[in-house]
């Protein structure tokens, strides 16, 4: 990854792109991407039909798709349901997945930063974890504004991953320590290339939220694009409960304090 960055013509979004190409084979393996339990897939499924209200077949574009996780939540919930990602190798997990669920959803190449969709052609935008990636998050959510119909909702699941609670951190602290004496559970976010983590950390040092993505400055950043009714909603608590048990008590407690929202916006 390094070599891939040092190359010349080769910027900041385009290391974005590498680096999650890489990820996306180990991605659906680690616990808060891939849904792990019936009770976290229910958790979800409130926190969509919270903002959302059921998809009765509404036009849903899911940005930063990944390998499809919330595009198959919107699906079940009855969306009609578009993915869109820059990553080839996760369309690839995407679309086979949908194949072996028997799913209808459509995935697509496509940049969350100018998606080349018509005006005015979804009902519904959503996203999760991508905020904190975007080089120029103003300019991406005009954008969004532009696809989604007049009355249209979008829906953003992020968090500020900078700026840890105390307890976060003891709670990371302790958790290396108890790993380190073969205790617990090690969740290896980035997979077995260990650096992969220096990679992202190098990332997150040079995006825009490089100073962590609070909830106030997204919202902010959101009303100056045209958003109204902007509303940020911090109970993530069902969902983490459920991830806890994939994460082991010392990672599901550093994640549960962790600055994580959704934030609904109509056009």
């Amino acid at each position: 990854m390094q070599q891939l960055a040092a190359q010349s013509n080769y910027g900041l979004r385009d290391e974005i792109k590498a680096y999650w190409s890489v990820r996306a084979e180990t991605f659906d393996s680690q616990p808060g991407h891939e849904i792990f339990s019936e009770e976290e897939r229910d958790a979800w499924h409130r926190l969509i039909r919270k903002h959302l209200g059921a998809g009765e077949g509404r036009k849903a574009l899911d940005l930063a798709s990944g390998t499809g996780v919330v595009s198959h939540l919107l699906d079940d919930v009855g969306f009609s349901v578009t993915g869109m990602d820059w990553a080839e190798p996760m369309l690839e997990r995407a679309r086979a997945k949908a194949k072996s669920r028997a799913r209808s959803i459509r995935f697509l190449m496509g940049d969350a930063e100018n998606t080349m969709e018509d005006d005015a052609s979804y009902d519904v935008i959503t996203n999760r974890h991508l905020v904190w990636t975007l080089v120029d998050p103003k300019a991406a959510f005009v954008e969004w504004h532009r696809v989604l119909k007049p009355g249209g909702k979008l829906l953003i699941v992020d968090g500020d991953f900078v700026n840890p609670s105390w307890i976060s951190q003891l709670a990371k602290k302790a958790a290396a320590l108890f790993q380190s004496w073969g205790i617990g559970k090690k969740v290896a976010h980035h997979g077995p290339d260990a650096s992969l983590a220096e990679t992202h950390q190098s990332i997150l040092s040079r995006v825009y939220f490089s100073q962590g993505a609070r909830a106030d400055a997204v919202a902010a950043l959101l009303k100056e694009a045209g958003f109204t009714s902007v509303a940020v909603d911090t109970d993530m608590r069902a969902i983490h409960r459920a991830q806890k048990k994939n994460f082991g008590f010392l990672k599901g407690l550093e994640r549960a304090t962790q600055h994580r929202y959704a934030i609904c916006a109509i056009k």
